[in-house]
Formats: structure tokens, sequence, C-alpha cells
């Protein structure tokens, strides 16, 4: 009789304890996933050039111009502020950066837009942006797109006729461009 009460209980016990391991919840979708972009784009390439972390907010029926308003520094997605890489120093819009890790805010406007590279990382949004912090300021030169873009998007498009790889941000009708090249060592 103790023996099968005990194997009852360490039954019970075995079964609460393992099912409190399955139990955990985890969240739903976040509304504006985190994703991210790269140069080379090709997933088995892992000499990469630049990466960029976003979060991907969506239109919704929203104006652009109240989720990124214009002449204010914008976070560059969602969430915190986008989070871009370079393995190799580089010529991002025309100016030098070197090799690391920094944050990635825009300024947008009716014309082109202001890139901005700063130091600041781990930042929230764009509530914190210091200017003191910027590393680069250039510009984006915007376009019209012919489709709608619903999610905020980053990708990276090689040139064919030249070296030159050209980074762009797309959301609703405007697509931004900014030129980005590798830093070529002459010996």
């Amino acid at each position: 009789m103790k023996k099968s009460i005990l194997s009852v209980l360490v039954l019970v016990l075995a079964f609460t304890t393992s099912s409190n391991l399955f139990a955990q919840k985890f969240p739903k979708l976040d509304v504006s996933p985190m994703d991210a972009a790269s140069y080379p784009t090709h997933w088995k390439n892992s000499d990469k050039l630049v990466k960029v972390i976003y979060g991907r907010p969506q239109l919704k029926g929203r104006d652009l111009s109240k989720l990124a308003p214009n002449d204010k520094v914008w976070r560059t997605g969602a969430n915190e502020a986008a989070e871009i890489t370079f393995y190799k120093d580089v010529v991002f819009g025309g100016k030098d950066v070197k090799a690391g890790t920094y944050s990635l805010f825009t300024i947008p406007t009716d014309g082109d837009w202001t890139i901005i590279i700063s130091n600041q990382r781990n930042v929230w949004g764009s509530y914190f942006y210091k200017k003191e912090q910027d590393v680069i300021r250039v510009s984006g030169k915007v376009s019209e797109s012919n489709k709608n873009i619903e999610a905020f998007s980053i990708t990276f498009n090689k040139k064919e006729e030249a070296k030159n790889i050209n980074m762009y941000l797309g959301w609703g009708t405007k697509v931004v461009t900014i030129p980005l090249n590798e830093v070529v060592v002459k010996e």
C-alpha cells in the first residue's frame, strides 16, 4: 500500500513538474516584426559587407507622414532604432564609415531624406536621439514606387555596371536610395 501511494505521488509530482515546463506562454507575433537585410543578400554567403536589423511597421491604411513625420528624426522602422553593422570600412552615401555597429536614423522630408549613422546603440525609438553622437549625415535620394509598399522594407541591390551597391528604404510609395561601397585598400 505504501509503495502504491508513493508511486502515485511520484507520478503526480512528475506530471505537475513536466506540465509546468511546457506551460510557458510565448508572446504573439509582434505587429511590427523584426527583420534583417544584408549585402550580399544570399543567406549562404557569410562574408557580409553590411547588415541592418530593423522593425517592420505596416501602413494599415495610415498616412506615411503620420508614422514617419517630415523634418523629425525617425528610428528607421519600428520599436528600437534600426541597427546597422558594417563588417568592413565603407563609403556610405559618399562619406567614409569605419567597420562597426551603429544606429540608423532618418529625417524624412518632402525632398531627399537625411540618413544618419549614429554611435548611439540600444536605443528605443528616436526619443533619446543625440545629434552629438552622429558619425555621419548623408542624403538619400527619394523616388516614387509604382506599387504601394505596405510594410517598411530595407534591401540592397548591386548595380550591374559598377562595383557600387545601393541600400533601399521603401514604404508607401517612397523609395530612398543610398549608395554604398566597400573601401578598397590600394597596396
